[in-house]
């Protein structure tokens, strides 16, 4: 037997402050189904291809020793791991890598392909090579097509069709510029290393000690890293001012 419901349900007391609303732990997957991305899948894993035969290429055709030594190899190297991961990602529809590792993937490429372009294989440039570097043939000639242009233009293309904007941030652009400060350093320790003499002892003309001296490459190295970190500013602000090419809605009505 149960008790009467009373006419008249005194009211509750006021709450002396309102409740504080603790951050949510369900993931964003829980609120929008993952989308398996196939097409975006295949196109990097034809990126990852693409560098991992050029690398692969360059190493046959010359001292591995020397070949790895060198930025576009490294960068590429980096490349196609990052691509392979980010297919694997999209085809199985999980998060997307960290944008602070897409960016910077993406610099050191862009910064490989405009440094061949503008400074090694333009004529008009104070630092372009000469010879048989100058003018690849053969098989040294499509390796060189691939690492320089074929690949950095892929993979902005997946940058700007295939990936979310808004990933990457400006705290990370002076981050970025420590793999190529890494770098500087190598190349200057292994040129005094090397005996005088020896062949590509100081892999940039840009960074030959032997023949323009310190001041001189040291100023070469501040002019080429201010133009670094100015490009990875631009790759920043392009990536917040793009539209989203890969705009999904989900069935809830939530939207990412």
């Amino acid at each position: 037997m149960t008790a009467p419901i009373p006419r008249d349900i005194p009211d509750l007391p006021a709450i002396p402050f309102p409740p504080a609303l603790k951050p949510s732990p369900v993931p964003a997957t829980a609120v929008v189904t993952p989308v398996r991305r196939p097409a975006a899948a295949a196109y990097r894993l034809l990126i990852a291809v693409a560098a991992a035969a050029g690398v692969t290429l360059e190493l046959l055709l010359g001292d591995p020793s020397r070949v790895l030594s060198y930025f576009t190899i490294q960068s590429n190297m980096l490349l196609a791991l990052v691509m392979a991961l980010s297919a694997r990602r999209a085809w199985t529809a999980s998060r997307p890598l960290p944008g602070a590792v897409l960016g910077a993937t993406l610099l050191y490429v862009v910064i490989a392909a405009l440094v061949h372009h503008l400074l090694l294989a333009n004529e008009a440039s104070p630092f372009s090579l000469t010879g048989e570097a100058a003018a690849p043939t053969g098989w040294q000639a499509l390796s060189h097509s691939v690492l320089h242009t074929v690949t950095p233009i892929a993979a902005v293309l997946d940058w700007l069709l295939l990936t979310s904007p808004g990933r990457l941030h400006l705290r990370r652009a002076s981050t970025w510029l420590l793999y190529p400060m890494a770098y500087l350093a190598f190349c200057l320790t292994r040129g005094e290393l090397l005996l005088p003499g020896t062949p590509d002892r100081y892999l940039y003309p840009f960074l030959d000690v032997g023949q323009d001296g310190f001041k001189r490459v040291l100023g070469n190295a501040l002019l080429l890293g201010l133009s670094f970190y100015a490009l990875a500013v631009l790759l920043v602000g392009l990536d917040h001012a793009r539209p989203n090419p890969i705009r999904h809605r989900g069935k809830t009505g939530f939207r990412l």
